[in-house]
């Protein structure tokens, strides 16, 4: 009997995007009524006050019959999306340096409300990067410590913060880059690190957190000591199927970084990417831009599910796997009206308060050192 190849919705469980605009545009809704992508991410140039990026999810949500990850970068510091839509949130590495658990959660927690308030359901959050020299100057407070052991506290901290609040993490930038000297947005790192070593340090995360964590987000860094003939990680059967699946166990969503990361297209155009990342064990594509990628990459993502009956299974694995976490994720499933202002004067008051206790507590800290 013929198997049936995966129906354009289901393809379209394989894509989280993102869009120039502040408001649902006409082109927008026709992209998102007919692709019906799994989820929506915003930046800083979609978020302007707190009602006008709620009212812009709630519209890209009438668009599509599923629930929609509605997915930010919200770190704190240097990847802060919501600081003059609420206020601005100290960085992962300020609030590591005040070495007081309960602050790591409340980071996650406050972070998460944020969120929430905003109509947020997912961060891509926390970075369990190590904090090694070499990518000092790419990751800078994005990262907190070079103990992986020290980062899983603050992670699995900061991700308890964020189910507090309603809010989906996502752990990154599978396997490591900790010591990638390069910034993936614009080209592809070589880690050269033997297996052993990545496995000890810059694995251990995942593999202290393989049960914990709802998303891992895959980055685009070559390991050549791994997969030699320089592919990135995110298109990496060896990566994402044999080592993060089979060898660590991890059973939730994986996630690319942004398909149009100079990291990645220096190894694939974008649509061959999408293709690449589902092929290699990945269930959800992040296109963060343009929307001719978009259509591009799901219209090969289709053609490419058409005329290969082994991808089209692989397609409809990881589009019944994101179906399945939805159907029973509450954070998906929870409606938040439209911000109140007292809520955002008490939520702008916490983050300025929570800021100046990390400070105060790491300068008390110090001065004990």
């Amino acid at each position: 009997m013929k198997r049936a190849t995966p129906s354009p919705g289901h393809i379209g469980q394989l894509l989280i995007v993102g869009f120039d605009g502040t408001q649902l545009s006409s082109q927008l809704r026709s992209l998102l009524t007919r692709l019906q992508p799994a989820g929506v991410i915003l930046f800083a140039r979609n978020i302007v006050t707190s009602d006008q990026t709620h009212q812009l999810l709630t519209d890209c949500q009438a668009c599509v019959t599923t629930p929609l990850f509605t997915c930010v970068d919200m770190e704190g510091g240097r990847v802060d999306r919501l600081k003059n839509a609420i206020a601005p949130a100290p960085s992962a590495a300020e609030v590591f340096a005040a070495a007081d658990r309960r602050l790591f959660r409340t980071h996650g927690r406050l972070i998460g409300e944020s969120c929430r308030a905003l109509g947020f359901n997912t961060d891509f959050a926390p970075v369990v990067d190590l904090a090694f020299e070499a990518s000092s100057t790419v990751m800078g407070s994005r990262a907190v410590s070079a103990n992986p052991k020290q980062v899983v506290i603050y992670a699995r901290e900061f991700l308890a913060g964020l189910r507090s609040a309603g809010v989906l993490g996502a752990a990154k930038h599978f396997p490591g880059l900790g010591e990638a000297n390069l910034d993936t947005h614009h080209e592809l790192p070589n880690v050269n690190k033997s297996f052993k070593k990545l496995w000890d340090q810059d694995l251990y995360p995942y593999r202290a957190m393989r049960r914990e964590l709802p998303m891992v987000l895959v980055g685009h860094a070559s390991y050549p000591a791994v997969t030699p003939r320089g592919t990135p990680a995110s298109l990496s059967k060896k990566w994402i199927s044999d080592i993060l699946r089979k060898k660590i166990g991890y059973r939730g969503l994986v996630v690319s970084d942004d398909l149009e990361m100079g990291g990645v297209l220096k190894a694939a155009p974008i649509e061959q990417a999408a293709v690449a990342h589902i092929r290699a064990g990945g269930d959800l594509c992040l296109i963060c831009h343009q929307y001719e990628h978009i259509v591009r990459s799901y219209e090969t993502l289709i053609k490419e599910a058409e005329r290969d009956r082994k991808f089209a299974a692989r397609v409809a694995e990881s589009s019944a796997r994101v179906l399945a976490f939805k159907k029973k994720s509450r954070e998906l499933k929870r409606r938040v009206p439209p911000p109140a202002q007292a809520r955002l004067d008490r939520l702008s008051r916490q983050l300025w308060e929570f800021g100046e206790q990390v400070r105060m507590q790491t300068i008390t800290r110090q001065g004990q050192a």
